[in-house]
C-alpha cells in the first residue's frame, strides 16, 4: 500500500512540475497591451521628412510606447508599436532603430532585435514579432490605425 501511495505522489509531483513549466512559458509570451490607435500624418509635416523616401523611418506618438513608422515603397508603409515583445509590461522594454544600419530596431534592455521591414525577430530573447498597426496612404495622408 505504501508503494502505491508513493507512486501516486510521484505522479502528482510530476504533473504539477509540468504545469508549472508551461505556465512560466506562457508568461513570457505576453502580448503588447491593446491601445486604441487612429493617427493621421501629413507628408508635408517637417517632422516626418525621413518618410518622404523608401527606406525612411520615423517615430510618432501613440500606441503603447510610441510607434515606429517605416516606408517600404512609394505607397507602402509599416507601423509597429515600440514596445518590445519579450516583456511588454516592463516599462524599460522599448525598441529603437539602430541608426548605424537603419534596418534593425533593438531593445537595449533585453537585447532583442527586430527587422523594421516586417517586424520579425532577428535575435532573442523575444520570440514574437513587433505589434503591427494597419496603414493606408493616399499620397498625402498616412493613416495608422488598429
Amino acid at each position: 500500500m505504501t508503494t502505491r501511495k508513493s507512486f501516486i505522489a510521484v505522479k502528482l509531483l510530476f504533473l504539477l512540475s509540468l504545469f508549472g513549466m508551461f505556465s512560466c512559458q506562457k508568461q513570457k509570451q505576453q502580448v503588447v497591451p491593446y491601445v486604441y490607435v487612429d493617427i493621421r500624418l501629413y507628408s508635408s509635416d517637417p517632422s516626418f521628412v525621413p518618410l518622404n523616401s523608401a527606406g525612411g523611418w520615423a517615430y510618432a506618438s501613440g500606441g503603447n510606447r510610441g510607434i515606429l513608422i517605416y516606408r517600404k515603397s512609394l505607397s507602402d508603409f509599416a507601423a509597429y508599436d515600440r514596445t518590445c515583445t519579450y516583456n511588454p509590461t516592463d516599462p524599460n522594454e522599448t525598441v529603437s532603430v539602430e541608426t548605424a544600419n537603419n534596418v534593425f530596431a533593438s531593445d537595449a534592455h533585453c537585447g532583442s532585435k527586430f527587422l523594421i521591414t516586417d517586424g520579425t525577430v532577428n535575435r532573442g530573447p523575444a520570440t514574437m514579432a513587433l505589434k503591427a498597426y494597419q496603414t493606408t496612404y493616399d499620397g498625402t495622408v498616412l493613416h495608422i490605425f488598429n
